[in-house]
């Protein structure tokens, strides 16, 4: 927990990275842990961030026709066994509850780990004719996985924030189109909202969601060269729509099965965003999801007070409204003092005036990415705020994606592979057979694991499976993973 006092990062983030992070989200204010293991509480710039996610992807869900809902917290437990390969994938993960009050309950009931279970059986109460189609709904909801791995803020915790998108249609050709739509939304809300790239792809069998016949993630790359997994889409095929009777009489008037969807976004996202753009200052915050996007700092000696408030809120006021702008008025801190927090809180563009800035109309203004400093004529202080916002977005994402592709190891020799994972770490390609076999055997000599097969233009080159020499199907991207 943070204490009274300390500030800055903390630990040097080269050096110990996982100390590291969780040092800024603490020190900063952005978080603090709770005293249930595995779950961590979202202060207000934390939980702010996550509401400008949700409202921009909810709108571009809107846009596209699908509808918000919200479906029970508590799942029956026969209703989760329904779909069997669903049920034992999220089985060592599910939180029960079995009594209430003094009674013990007749059947158990889940914590929602997702809402497959509890969503279907009302999609075949609902769906009687092909007229009925598509359901396009989407939940915004907290859901229990109660992992046992060392658990880590935003990364991996017990209780997390997302949306579950749950759709069906009439026919597999309408399903398998809305994949596309679905990714493009939260590919380009990564990168206009958090300044994040990552690669698109097919997952494995083995790592695909329980019950889904092919999923899809964007997988972004950690600063330590660990993979994590980003949003997903998941193509269900038909898997639920059987077991939960969700079935209609078509346009030939002939009984079939619909075809199913589900995604997500988390607030994970949040984490790998803090990892990928902080520093050994603290947060860096994209703009757009900054609590605070403009602090103004004044610097005077008392005989120099009045003149240089006045001024700094004149700034003020021609920048609220657009931005969000705090007017640090503390005369109890150094200037230098609340430099260094408002660096650590990750605040985007702070503003400094002085005398001299007084005298000459002007006020010197520092990004927080790069730490620039330069002088900007008060009279234009708001075109100036519009580019260089816009900016500091462009250069995180570039930044990122230039660090996103020096972590991506063509190779394919399998002693290399070893050598990479242990030393350059990152993503490594090599060819692959499509052998579930040679995926565990991989894992089990390496602890890396396929992220996902990228979609790419590129046509597979003739070559041989990385671990068994056999004729490769495809050159998928492996790595030690959260």
């Amino acid at each position: 927990m943070e204490k009274d006092g300390e500030k800055g990062a903390g630990a040097k983030r080269a050096d110990d990275f996982s100390k590291w992070y969780v040092d800024v989200l603490t020190r900063s204010g952005f978080i603090d842990y709770s005293d249930v293991s595995g779950a961590m509480v979202l202060r207000p710039a934390a939980y702010f961030a996550w509401q400008k996610i949700s409202e921009v992807v909810d709108k571009k869900f809107r846009e596209s026709g699908i509808e918000n809902v919200y479906f029970p917290l508590f799942i029956p437990e026969r209703f989760l066994k329904m779909e069997q390969e669903h049920f034992e994938g999220f089985m060592p993960e599910v939180a029960w509850v079995t009594e209430a009050g003094n009674s013990k309950l007749n059947e158990r009931l889940a914590v929602r780990p997702t809402s497959e279970a509890i969503m279907y059986p009302s999609y075949s109460k609902w769906v009687r004719s092909w007229r009925d189609l598509p359901i396009r709904y989407n939940q915004w909801n907290n859901v229990v996985r109660w992992e046992f791995k060392h658990p880590m803020p935003f990364i991996r915790t017990r209780e997390f924030l997302w949306n579950e998108g749950h759709s069906a249609f009439a026919t597999e050709e309408e399903a398998r189109k809305e994949k596309d739509e679905i990714i493009k939304i939260y590919v380009d809300v990564l990168r206009e909202y958090l300044a994040l790239p990552g690669i698109v792809g097919l997952k494995s069998e083995h790592e695909k969601f329980a019950g889904a016949v092919e999923s899809y993630s964007i997988e972004h790359i950690m600063p330590d060269g660990w993979a994590i997994q980003g949003p997903d889409f998941h193509i269900d095929g038909q898997n639920f729509s059987k077991p939960f009777d969700i079935k209609f009489l078509d346009r030939e008037g002939k009984t079939a099965h619909a075809w199913q969807n589900t995604f997500a976004i988390t607030t994970r996202e949040i984490g790998i965003m803090i990892a990928t753009h902080g520093d050994d200052r603290g947060l860096v915050m994209p703009p757009k999801l900054a609590y605070v996007q403009i602090v103004i700092v004044p610097i005077y000696k008392d005989e120099s007070k009045d003149r240089i408030m006045a001024y700094a809120r004149k700034i003020e006021k021609e920048l609220k409204g657009r931005y969000r702008v705090v007017l640090d008025k503390r005369d109890t801190y150094s200037p230098g003092f609340k430099f260094n927090e408002w660096e650590l809180k990750g605040v985007p563009v702070r503003i400094e005036v002085g005398p001299k800035d007084v005298e000459a109309d002007k006020a010197v203004v520092v990004r927080r990415d790069t730490l620039e400093k330069r002088g900007v004529q008060v009279e234009s202080i708001s075109k100036e705020m519009d580019k260089l916002m816009e900016d500091i977005n462009v250069k995180l994402y570039e930044k990122a994606s230039a660090f996103l592709k020096r972590s991506i190891h063509e190779v394919d020799d399998y002693r290399e592979f070893k050598r990479v994972l242990d030393g350059d770490r990152g993503f490594v390609s090599a060819q692959w057979c499509g052998s579930t076999e040679c995926e565990a055997k991989v894992k089990e000599e390496t602890g890396a694991k396929i992220t996902n097969v990228p979609i790419t233009e590129r046509k597979l080159e003739k070559g041989r499976c990385i671990y068994c020499g056999k004729d490769a199907k495809a050159r998928a991207n492996f790595a030690r993973s959260y």
